[in-house]
């Protein structure tokens, strides 16, 4: 005997009502555990919905367009009687991220997909949008219903609806914006050739969430005035304080890693410069600075599909060994694809550390809607001057890119002085 079963949506974190942007099965496919059903997307993150069983469609419940929560039911499964029921809840895994993502320090053009050609929406359909892209295009003044779609399925994406404006403005009569001595960008368009008339090439796809990421960065690059300031800690003190406490601890003790005093001498750094730890709002039309009594602190994860930023919640109520095991925790679960959503929302601050590759310096992008960034690369041994000689001393270089609208150079470099203080001194971390 066979049982049919209805799978439901599972946690999802904060989000609710979330629509339904693409069904991956019907009824006769065979699905098991941890296939993918269906696709929802948020205004941070498309993701896919796992089945939390074994089996055979019966039916499908959602379509296109459907708002689901948790809880809410999606399919019915037929299931053998001989299978055995998943222990484990499913976990929605996000395939395209807002960044993150973020920290990359690579060129905005090198992340930018070739533009597809627009599908213009089929006459009287419901244009297809995310609530987050509608919200964009109302802001504008745009009609949703003109906006020619590239998203699957004929999704409209934000940068449909940007790329609507900016054709828009381009009609503007040649004269006037010829007489136009404001400033505002006028930008040719971006280049399109046949690079292999110059020798062979190869073609590779980029991932979900490289395609995604990049939108996000040249965003955060245009409108956020990025300033870099650069400074060095000695470290010296701190890193045979690390050795020592990995060295007594046994096989399966807790590995301490310069990241983990990073994010614990950050959050003291952002206590005595609360601008650092906030986001510019709007209230009435007027921009506020909303200064957040919470300190959840992004890091720059690497992963085989591109850079995402898990993030330590309360890290100002955590020991060092804490932050340090969730770290390992949260690397994991990013390079094998399982974190959720909830792992990667509400950072106030983040660190991008390249200290395990290499480099001697980079200028990190501000991960919106945070207002500042740090960036630290591999530290290195070189001769300080102590007053009366040189002696070797372990020296780490950072870089803090900061949103000149909340923060001026004095404050950044009083920030990084304090951070690399802290460092030099951990016991400072205590007064």
């Amino acid at each position: 005997m066979s049982e049919i079963r209805e799978i439901h949506v599972p946690d999802i974190g904060d989000f609710k009502d979330l629509p339904v942007i693409d069904v991956l099965v019907k009824p006769g496919d065979t699905v098991a555990f941890d296939d993918p059903l269906l696709t929802l997307e948020s205004d941070k993150a498309s993701m896919d919905v796992p089945s939390s069983a074994a089996g055979t469609v019966a039916s499908v419940i959602v379509k296109v367009g459907d708002r689901v929560s948790k809880g809410s039911a999606i399919i019915t499964l037929q299931i053998a009687a001989n299978e055995t029921p998943a222990v484990a809840s499913a976990v929605i895994a996000p395939v395209v991220v807002d960044l993150m993502v973020n920290a990359a320090p690579i060129p905005v053009a090198a992340a930018q997909p070739p533009s597809p050609v627009p599908t213009l929406n089929a006459s009287g359909a419901k244009p297809h949008a995310s609530p987050s892209v509608r919200g964009y295009a109302r802001k504008l003044g745009v009609d949703i219903g003109k906006v020619a779609a590239t998203g699957k399925s004929g999704r409209i994406l934000r940068d449909d609806v940007e790329r609507f404006v900016k054709d828009a403005l381009a009609r503007l009569d040649n004269t006037a914006a010829r007489s136009d001595q404001s400033g505002g960008l006028n930008l040719l368009p971006w280049p399109d050739i046949d690079f292999s008339k110059f020798g062979s090439v190869e073609k590779v796809a980029l991932s979900r969430i490289k395609k995604i990421s990049g939108a996000n960065l040249a965003r955060n690059w245009v409108m956020i005035p990025h300033v870099t300031n650069n400074e060095e800690a000695d470290i010296t003190g701190l890193e045979a304080f690390r050795v020592q406490l990995n060295n007594e601890g046994g096989k399966d003790a807790i590995k301490y890693t310069m990241l983990a005093f990073l994010i614990k001498a950050a959050v003291a750094t952002l206590k005595a410069f609360p601008q650092f730890n906030s986001s510019l709002g709007n209230e009435d039309g007027e921009p506020v600075l909303i200064l957040k009594q919470y300190f959840h602190i992004g890091f720059a994860a690497d992963t085989p599909n591109g850079l995402v930023v898990p993030v330590i919640r309360d890290a100002d109520q955590k020991g060092i060994g804490q932050i340090a095991s969730e770290c390992g925790e949260l690397a994991k679960k990013a390079r094998d694809g399982k974190l959720g959503p909830a792992d990667m929302t509400g950072g106030t601050f983040t660190v991008s550390s390249l200290g395990g590759i290499g480099g001697t310096g980079f200028t990190p992008i501000i991960n919106a809607p945070e207002v500042a960034i740090l960036g630290v690369t591999r530290a290195q041994m070189k001769p300080v001057w102590d007053g009366n000689g040189f002696a070797p001393r372990l020296i780490l270089p950072m870089a803090l890119s900061w949103d000149h609208r909340v923060v001026d150079g004095a404050a950044a470099a009083r920030f990084l002085q304090h951070l690399a203080a802290l460092l030099a001194d951990f016991r400072r971390i205590t007064l």
